[in-house]
Formats: C-alpha cells, structure tokens, sequence
C-alpha cells in the first residue's frame, strides 16, 4: 500500500510551513484556519485550545482538510483530506511548546491565556494531492 503523505513531502512537516486547516460549520459552510503541523509518520497533529471555532467544528465531524505551502517555494505544496483519529488533552501541552520552539524559536509557547486547556488533535491521511 502506497504511503498516504509522500516521502518526498514529508520535510514540509521540518520546516516552518503553516497549514490551511478547513472545518465545517455546523451549517456545513467551511472554514479555515491557519494551523502549525506536526508528523509522527503516521498522524498529522496540530493544537488548539479547547472550545474554539476548530474544536467545536471537529468533535462535530471529524471530516478536515489542509494544504501545507512549502515556506520556501510556494509553488510547491501538499492537499490533504483526513479525518480527525484522536482528539486528547494528554501531552497537548508539551506539545504546544514543542511547537514553539518550531514556529518561534522560544522554549514556551507565549500565548497561553488564563484557563485554557490545550488540544492535540491527530489527524488520519487519507487522501493527498501535491504540486511542486
């Protein structure tokens, strides 16, 4: 069975590329979300907090897609359909601040408001379209 992200795809996750994160609504109108990404092979991952536009969206149906842009050639980028696999609070915290360091080269992710809880949502690739 071919990989469902493409090896020669894959370094887009070690780069600081954002990706559009598209939801539904409950109306079932999109919407869409700059997200930063993470891969562990097997699951993209992105984090939120809990209780904003894209988790309420995506514990309502797991169904998203995302195109990651390649930061250095924006001609070239990744299209994913997947679902949304595993939604946990566990390690969403340490994983923010892995994030961090990733996005903004600081040990703490600095926009932590009073009270929040952070998500981990590990999304399962079922689909991929790539240009570039």
């Amino acid at each position: 069975m071919p990989q469902v992200i493409p090896e020669k795809y894959r370094d887009l996750f070690q780069k600081r590329a954002f990706a559009s994160l598209g939801t539904l609504m409950p109306d079932g109108s999109p919407q869409v979300t700059p997200v930063w990404v993470d891969f562990d092979g097997q699951h993209v991952i992105f984090n939120s907090a809990k209780g904003r536009q894209k988790d309420r969206n995506v514990r309502r149906d797991p169904r998203v897609a995302m195109a990651i842009i390649d930061p250095d050639n924006p001609y070239r980028y990744m299209e994913i359909r997947c679902r949304v696999a595993e939604i946990t609070e566990h390690g969403a915290d340490a994983h923010i601040d892995k994030m961090a360091k990733k996005y903004l080269d600081v040990d703490t992710y600095p926009y932590r408001q009073p009270g929040e809880v952070r998500v981990m949502y590990k999304i399962k690739p079922e689909h991929t379209t790539t240009m570039g």
